[in-house]
This record gives structure tokens, C-alpha cells and sequence, in this order.
């Protein structure tokens, strides 16, 4: 290597970077170094900042908390303060499905009933923000908003985004390689000629007006012009908006509470047809789990006879009512799974002989031979005739058959496709239908088998499929019982399914099943009331059918429903002596122990009456201890008393017609009071039947007691099962809650003493009683509580603004109360994290804050100063005792301090003046008043209530929406507000929201 000149031997080699990197790594402070780095000057102490470190920006509502407000803040005083006409609080009315509200007419009703019913029919408190979309919890940059802007824009394209192609780049790289030489590779003399032809080489573009003098000004001014042409209007709106996913609050609006519906199936019954026509038949349909053993739907009765079978039933059925006529049915599914099955039953009149020698015919018989066999049919439809004129009241079981629900919706197929028809096959020689082959397809498609995963479980995108039921299964007088149903379920998912080697009933049953839409027409509910859009009434209506969700639902109650469903299940009569042979259990739900006391709340089934007094089981013929498989649906009243029972009469029919010998004949009796101790009586029963009619006033006890001078079947055994289930946003159905909510009821109603249970709760008992069950709220279970749970925060904020007055004590609630709510708020959070957004917050609760909450005494059409008056009296919950006496109350004696809280001393004269002494006056500005006695408000309400588990922005929300609907500027409110957030521990950014509200 030749030797290097002198000068550039003192060239230093080090770059830029490697000397800042070496200064960073090195520097330890030493002012020194600083000097000689002439960085800053002159440096008396070494607390210098890092170079390589940021500097943390300024906590603005820290500052603000830890720094009182001056009395005059200058010009900028605006930013800090809450703006007066930001928050309007707005009452919208809630929608209403039906055209009829669900309400009852009833005049009296219970407390408990009334502030439900309040709780589902008040109209929403809506608190609109004017400046909300001037802050960061709101995004302008939705998707549509985006898309809008960025219509007419040309499409910039850059080099670095396009992606070469991969040949291409190779064969471009290697030609720069052949082009490219070093300037030490090529003679000095021949460089310019070898490498570039500058005569032939074309010049570039010359820059015009590039030498000229120009003022600034003019450069300026047409840079201005060349920035605005064909400028959008929106430039920095075109930027995208940040990722839902980012650590930014979006404070969205949440979903308004409304009734819960699962993925939505609608099933069309459109004929039903066997190979004679001899009689009626009565079909019925319903969703069955397997793998739950559980029904998840109510019955759906629907008939397709026609006129001329109708007729023959004239006598014994009262006109129909339209909504009987129903053939079309919505199936909600919260929970579908590969174990869903679409059961139909048959039942028909019942006749002499067991079902095997009734079903023989339309196994035998076919349409082809009706010729042949003309003087059989006709015996056969004589004796029908005379069946239907004498027991036409009665039925019997008959066939059933089932639809793997899930095969039918992975057969279908996808929507864009056009209908399906599909014949299904349960007979001989064919097979496991639900897991084999043994279906023809009448479309382009066969029945595949259903595949797992959630996609093929999708109810909402599936194709409309029709299907033909060509067979179904002769029903068995002993198998009649759920139990046995989920067995022959199960077995008809296996290959080698027993069920093929029945001989089957041939029939023809058409049916249409399809993703039900958004807004049918001409539906009704459960209860019977028209959905909107129901231009006509005198069309055949669409039924929704109540669904049993397989599993726990978490949704609070928005709508009134009170039904009762009663499910005759077994009865032992094989003890009793006489003749019971031909059984049927007639349920009544009475009012009274008079026969006339019965209620026309029984719904009808189809074409029949909307409502009855009373419904009959079906009769299996010659047997002393039959199974039922019957489902009898009741309207319960809204209020119920002692003396509303179930009462069920068991008749001996006489299928033989004979010479003084009545058509049914009484064999026992038995029933089951609606209330214990207050509560609706609902679960398993095995009641003992009674020989003899019922005593007078039997309905307040139960037939366990021993009544004396009564005969019993068995020795007053259990010998009749039946379960009862409720459907029901009246009554919680869990122990916990109906206590909590009867003491309230009873503290707001001055009704004592109290019942629950077996205890007797009288007004000098009632505090510790009320304070246990507000502690014993954290043992109920979670599904009520979500259920009541606008009712239930309601309670619970009443006891914590308005202390109760218990014999003359106004009694301090509130830790109590707080301590529940907390306990509450903190098991949503913890087991329904599935409803939380991106920022944790939870659905439930967000709905609750914004649609429900306001303060107790806002109350204008509550018959008491709010949910629940609890003494009439209207004052708020502070710290100590407020001396003046409610005017409502007229107590005899004088009012002392209850021992909830002796600690507590001192009667000021108002709330303020309470707060007033508790924070301490100083002549000093309000707001640094407020922010001086911080510290001791906070230590004075930790002491008081210690930790508690919750969640702060449930809080945080909540009391802000405390102050808004108190009007946001009276010292009451602001102090209730400020004693939830000190209450909760709220960070920096809660507190300056309501120190906001304080200025």
C-alpha cells in the first residue's frame, strides 16, 4: 500500500454516529465533560438529565389535583371548567314489541309487582353530552366516514410499494452489474469515452426561470397556490383512525336493554297425511338437547285436519280462536349443538283398546287398496265417528317421530343457493336415518352427515329446506316419559339403531324449515299479544315459542312475563282398591276452593278456545299407573294470595259405553298451594292423592299435612309426580332475593309483622334482619340476580341515598348497601367476562348507567318519593343524623340515633351543613375548599368502609350520572357524587372529572 500524505494522516476515521454513541455510553454526569463537550456551560451540581433518556410529559390531572385552583385562573380558565349547557338529561320512551302492552289490568297489585312493573315500562334516562365529540372518548373517524372521504382520490403509487417480480429484479440486478464499474478500474484518459457517449447522451429538461431573481414573497405566495390546487377538503381526516385495540377510551353507547333472543328458527307445518283418513290427528312440536336431557322449548300445537275430521269434534270443542289456528311457529336457540332434535307428537281421540290395536290400521292399511278395503274403512271410520261424539274431550297417545335439527341445517347449505326438499325415512330396512344414509333427496343434494364446529351449528345462513316425514314411530303406553325419549334420541344417532326394526306408521308430514327473519308479520308472543306490524288480525298468525335455554342466560328483565308451566309426569295407582284403569288428571288453577273459583288461565292448544278453565291429560287405555307426557301452560296473575292452588282431579273414563255408568268418575284428588311463605312454589312434587274431596280451606295447607277424617291412596304415600316451572320476571325463584326485596316491600309498605319463611319479622327485629339479607345478596345465585338486576341496584341505591326509618330510627344502610353492590358489580366482572368491552368495561352494567339509573326521588309517577318510599320520608344519606323529622312519619315517640353506627354524633341541621362541618370552613376560595379537604374526606370515608372489591369505571359512571340527574349544581348532589368516587379510591382522571363538576 503506498504511503499516506502527512495532512491526511491527522484525519480523524471516526464517524458521527460512533462518537455519540461513544459520549452516550460514557457520560456519567461530570460537569467537566459537559464543559469540554461544549454542551452546556458552567455546572455547580452533577443532577443532570440523561442524554439518551424522554422526559415524562406533565401529569395534567395530577397537577391539577395536587395544585389548588387560584382564585382568578386568568384567560385560560374556560379549559378547566365544566361547561354549564354541556348535559341535558332526556327521557325517550322504550320501544314495545307488541301492539298491546304486556302489562296487566289488575287494580291492586303487590309492591314488589309494581316496582317491577315500573322497572320494565318508565321511560329511559338518557344524559346527552353537547361537547362529548369534542373530547378524546370520542372517534369522528368511523369506517363509513373514511370510505366517504376517500372517494375521487387518485391511487398514489410508490416504488417501495411495489413488490418486483422476482425474475425481473434478477435480470436488472445482473444488467447494473455488467453496467457498473469503479472509477480505479478504468483509465484516466479513456474513462469518459468508454463508460458515457456525452455527445449522443440527451440532456435533461432545463428548470425554467431557475437563474431568475425572484422575491421571496412571490415564492412564497405561489407555493401557497400550488398547496391548495386540488387540495382535499379533509386532509388530516384521511388519516386512519387508531385500532379499537389501542389503549385509548372509547366511550361507545352501549346496546339498550332489551329482550334476549337466541339464533331464530321458523318452522311451517304445511300438511300432514297417513294412508286412510278416518279420524283427526293432533300434532304437536318441540326442541329437545340430548346431550342436556333437557327440553329447551315450549309445545307447539298445530292442526292440519280438515274441515271435514274438524266436524266430527263440533260437540265437544268451543269455536277456535285465531290465535289456535297457528301452523307456523319461531324456535329461538341460545345454545344450537349437534344435539338438538325437532320432536313431533301425534295424539288422537281416545277409543277402546291400547294404542297398538288403534295404530294397526294405519300400519296395514294403504291408499292404493282403499278400493279393495272400501266396507273396512268404512267400519273403521264408523266407529271413529262414534268415538269422537262420545270421547271426544279425550285423547290418546299416539305416534312420534324426530328431526336430527342439525343434518337438516349442514345439508341445506348456504343462502345464495335456492331451497331444498328433503325426504326423511325412519322405516324398515333404511337404516340409522340421522348418521346414515337412509334419506332420498327429492333436490339435487342427499342428507350428508352433520359436521362439528360452530360453523355447522349457524341457524341464521342456512338455505330453506322442506321436508317430508314419511314414517313415524308407534308410540309405547309405557315409554312415555322424557327419560325414555332422550334414550331413543340417542339411539338414533347410532348405526345400529333398534328403532329401525320397529314397523313404522307410514305418513306424509311436509314441513318447511328456514332462518326465521328480522321482523315477521303477523306474529304472535308466548303470551299471545300481536307483534307490530300485524296489519290484519283475521289472518293465521305466526307463534314465537317460549324457549328453556339449555344453559344459564345473563340478561336482565325488560318485559313483564308471569307463565307457569305444569308437567304431569307419573301416577301409582296399583294400590288403590276399585276400578282406575283408563286414567286422565283434569288441572285446574283456582283462586278459591269453590268449583266455580276457576281461572280461565289455561292456554288453549289448537283450534280450540284462547284460554280455558281447565285441561285434560291424555288417557292411556288400561293402565293403573300411566306416564303423562302432557305440558299445560298458565297465565299466572300478577298477584297472587294464600288461596290461588293448582288442583288436580284424576277421572276413571269409561271407554265402553254401558247403562248408568258415567263417562269419567272421580278416583282421587290432590294439589299444590302457588304461595309458601310468600313465595311461588315451584320444582318436583310427589304428592299423595286424596279418595275423598278436599276439606274446606285445604288450599292454604299442603296435602303432605295429615287433614284428619281423609281417606289416602296408599296410606298417604307420594303416588302422583308432577314438576312445576316458571317463566317468570316477577317472582326471583331464588331464596336470597325474595327476602331482600319482602323486607324492603314490607319497610316501604309499613307492613308488619313480616313473613319469610318460618321466621315472624317484627319492626324491632327488622334492621338486623334487613342488613343479614342485603349481606346474604352475595349467596344468591347469578342467574336471578342479572335477571332483577335493575330492580335490585335500584333497592340497593335507595338504601344508600335514603336510610330507612325503623321504629323512629332513621337507620344508616348505606355501608351495607354499598358493600352488596360492590359484591355484585365485582361477580358480574369476574364470571361474564365474555360481556366486557376492550377497555373492561361491562355491558350489563354500562346499559344500567346509561338507559336506567337516576335518583330515587326523581321519581314523578312512583306512588312514593322513588322505587320503594321506605318511610315516606325524603332525606339523604350523610354521615350523621338529619334533626328534622319527616313530616310523613307521625311518630308518637322521639327519634334516636340508630345503633348501626353509634360512633356517629351530631345532629346538623341539612345535609350541607353536615358536609360543611365534616370538611371543616375556611375562608378561602370554593373550589380550593373542596380540594384542601381532600385528605380528610378520603381517610374519614376509607375508615368507614374499608376496601372493597369492585370496579371503578361502573362507579365512576354512575355517580357522574348522580350528579347529572340531581340538576349538577346543587352542594347536595356534588357532595353524594364526590363521596362515591373518595368512597372508591378513583384515579387522577375521575377525580378531575368531578372536581370539574365542583367548580
Amino acid at each position: 500500500m503506498a504511503e499516506r500524505r502527512a495532512f491526511a494522516q491527522k484525519i480523524s476515521r471516526t464517524v458521527a454516529a460512533e462518537v455519540r454513541k461513544q459520549i452516550s455510553g460514557q457520560y456519567s454526569g461530570s460537569p467537566q465533560l459537559l464543559k469540554n463537550l461544549n454542551i452546556v456551560g458552567s455546572i455547580s451540581h452533577h443532577t443532570t438529565v440523561p442524554l439518551t433518556e424522554a422526559v415524562d410529559p406533565v401529569d395534567l390531572e395530577e397537577y391539577l389535583v395536587t395544585h389548588p385552583l387560584a382564585v382568578d385562573s386568568g384567560p385560560l380558565r374556560d379549559l378547566i371548567e365544566f361547561p354549564p349547557d354541556d348535559i341535558e338529561v332526556v327521557y325517550s320512551p322504550r320501544d314495545c314489541r307488541t301492539l298491546v302492552s304486556a302489562v296487566p289490568e289488575e287494580s291492586e297489585m303487590d309492591p314488589h309487582v309494581r316496582d317491577c312493573i315500573r322497572s320494565y315500562t318508565e321511560d329511559w334516562a338518557v344524559v346527552i353530552r353537547k361537547y362529548h365529540k369534542l373530547g378524546t372518548g370520542f372517534n369522528p373517524n368511523t369506517l363509513d366516514k373514511q370510505k366517504e372521504r376517500q372517494k375521487g382520490l387518485p391511487k398514489q403509487v410508490f416504488e417501495s410499494d411495489e413488490a418486483p417480480d422476482g425474475n425481473n429484479y434478477q435480470d436488472e440486478q445482473d444488467d447494473l452489474k455488467r453496467r457498473s464499474m469503479s472509477i480505479d478500474d478504468t483509465p484516466r484518459g479513456s474513462w469518459a469515452c468508454s463508460i458515457f457517449d456525452l455527445k449522443n447522451s440527451l440532456p435533461d429538461a432545463l428548470l425554467p426561470n431557475l437563474l431568475d431573481r425572484t422575491p421571496n414573497e412571490e415564492i412564497d405566495r405561489q407555493n401557497d397556490d400550488q398547496r391548495k390546487s386540488n387540495r382535499h377538503k379533509e386532509l388530516f381526516g384521511l388519516h386512519p383512525s387508531p385500532d379499537e385495540e389501542e389503549p385509548i377510551e372509547r366511550l361507545s353507547v352501549p346496546d339498550v336493554p332489551k329482550e334476549h333472543f337466541g339464533q331464530r328458527l321458523l318452522v311451517k307445518c304445511l300438511s300432514l297425511k297417513f294412508e286412510i283418513e278416518i279420524e283427526p290427528i293432533f300434532a304437536s312440536l318441540a326442541l329437545y338437547d340430548v346431550k342436556e336431557k333437557k327440553k329447551i322449548s315450549e309445545n307447539f300445537y298445530f292442526d292440519l285436519n280438515s274441515e271435514q275430521m274438524k266436524g266430527l269434534l263440533r260437540p265437544h270443542v268451543p269455536p277456535a280462536a285465531i290465535t289456535t289456528l297457528a301452523r307456523s311457529a319461531i324456535f329461538s336457540i341460545t345454545y344450537p349443538s349437534q344435539d338438538v332434535f325437532l320432536v313431533i307428537k301425534l295424539e288422537k281421540v281416545l277409543q277402546q283398546g291400547d294404542i297398538g290395536e288403534c295404530a294397526e290400521p294405519y300400519m296395514i292399511f294403504k291408499e292404493a287398496d282403499a278400493t279393495k278395503n272400501k266396507e273396512k274403512l268404512e267400519k273403521l271410520k264408523s266407529q271413529a265417528d262414534q268415538f269422537c261424539q262420545r270421547l271426544g274431550k279425550y285423547r290418546m297417545p299416539f305416534a312420534w317421530t324426530a328431526i336430527h335439527l342439525m343434518n337438516i341445517v349442514s345439508s341445506a347449505g348456504s343462502l345464495e343457493r335456492d331451497s331444498t326438499e328433503v325426504e326423511i325415512s325412519t322405516g324398515e330396512r333404511k337404516g340409522s336415518w340421522s348418521e346414515r344414509r337412509n334419506s332420498s333427496i327429492v333436490g339435487r343434494r342427499s342428507l350428508e352427515r352433520t359436521t362439528s364446529g360452530d360453523d355447522a351449528c349457524n341457524l341464521t345462513s342456512f338455505r330453506p329446506a322442506t321436508l317430508t316425514v314419511t314414517n313415524f314411530f308407534k308410540q309405547e303406553g309405557d315409554r312415555l316419559s322424557d327419560e325414555d325419549l332422550y334414550k331413543f334420541l340417542a339411539d338414533m344417532r347410532r348405526p345400529s339403531s333398534v328403532l329401525r326394526r320397529l314397523r313404522p306408521i307410514t305418513a306424509q308430514l311436509k314441513i318447511d324449515i328456514s332462518p326465521a327473519p328480522e321482523n315477521p308479520h303477523y306474529c304472535l308472543t308466548p303470551e299471545l299479544l300481536q307483534v307490530k306490524l300485524y296489519p290484519d288480525s283475521r289472518v293465521r298468525p305466526t307463534r314465537e315459542i317460549l324457549e328453556f335455554p339449555a344453559r344459564d342466560v345473563y340478561v336482565p328483565n325488560t318485559t313483564y312475563r308471569n307463565l307457569l308451566y305444569i308437567y304431569p309426569q307419573s301416577l301409582n295407582f296399583a294400590n288403590r282398591q276399585g276400578s282406575a284403569r283408563n286414567i286422565t288428571v283434569k288441572v285446574q288453577f283456582m283462586y278459591g276452593e269453590d268449583p266455580s273459583n276457576a281461572m280461565p288461565v289455561i292456554f288453549g292448544k289448537s283450534s280450540c278456545s284462547e284460554f280455558s278453565k281447565e285441561a285434560y291429560t291424555a288417557v292411556v287405555y288400561h293402565n293403573r299407573s300411566p306416564d303423562f307426557h302432557e305440558e299445560i301452560k298458565v297465565k299466572l296473575p300478577a298477584t297472587l294470595t294464600d288461596h290461588h292452588h293448582l288442583l288436580f282431579t284424576f277421572y276413571h273414563v269409561s271407554c265402553q259405553q254401558k247403562q248408568n255408568t258415567p263417562l269419567e268418575t272421580p278416583v282421587g284428588y290432590t294439589w299444590i298451594p302457588m304461595l309458601q311463605n310468600g313465595r311461588l312454589k315451584t320444582g318436583q312434587f310427589c304428592l299423595p292423592v286424596s279418595l275423598e274431596k278436599p276439606p274446606q280451606a285445604y288450599s292454604v295447607l299442603s296435602p303432605e299435612v295429615p287433614l284428619p277424617g281423609m281417606k289416602w291412596v296408599d296410606n298417604h304415600k307420594g303416588v302422583f309426580n308432577v314438576e312445576v316451572v316458571a317463566v317468570s320476571s316477577i317472582h326471583t325463584q331464588d331464596p336470597y332475593l325474595d327476602k331482600f326485596f319482602a323486607l324492603v316491600n314490607a319497610l316501604d309498605e309499613h307492613m308488619f309483622p313480616v313473613r319469610i319463611g318460618d321466621m315472624r319479622i317484627m319492626e324491632n327485629n327488622l334492621e338486623n334482619e334487613l342488613k343479614s339479607s342485603i349481606s346474604a345478596l352475595n349467596s344468591s345465585q347469578l342467574e336471578p340476580v342479572v335477571r332483577f338486576l335493575h330492580l335490585l341496584l335500584d333497592k340497593l341505591i335507595l338504601l344508600v341515598v335514603r336510610p330507612p326509618v325503623i321504629a323512629g330510627q332513621i337507620v344508616n344502610l348505606g355501608q351495607a348497601s354499598f358493600e352488596a353492590m360492590a359484591s355484585i358489580i365485582n361477580r358480574l366482572h369476574k364470571n361474564l367476562e365474555g360481556n366486557h368491552d376492550q377497555h373492561g368495561r361491562n355491558s350489563l352494567l354500562a346499559s344500567y348507567i346509561y338507559y336506567v339509573f337516576r335518583l330515587p326521588h326523581t321519581y314523578s309517577n312512583s306512588p312514593s318519593p322513588g322505587p320503594g318510599g321506605l318511610g315516606g320520608s325524603v332525606h339523604y344519606a350523610t354521615m350523621a343524623r338529619s334533626a328534622v323529622r319527616p313530616a310523613s312519619l307521625n311518630l308518637n315517640r322521639s327519634r334516636s340515633l340508630s345503633n348501626s353506627n353509634p360512633d356517629i354524633s351530631g345532629t346538623p341541621t341539612s345535609p350541607d351543613d353536615e358536609v360543611r362541618s365534616i370538611i371543616g370552613s375556611k375562608a378561602m376560595d370554593r373550589s380550593c375548599n373542596r380540594m384542601s379537604s381532600h385528605t380528610e374526606t378520603s381517610s374519614f370515608l376509607q375508615t368507614l368502609t374499608g376496601r372493597l372489591p369492585t370496579k371503578k369505571l361502573f362507579h365512576e359512571e354512575l355517580a357522574l350520572q348522580w350528579v347529572v340527574c340531581s340538576g349538577g349544581v346543587r352542594e347536595s348532589a356534588l357532595q353524594q357524587a364526590w363521596f362515591f368516587f373518595e368512597l372508591m379510591d378513583f384515579t387522577c382522571a375521575s377525580k378531575t372529572k368531578l372536581h370539574l363538576l365542583h367548580l
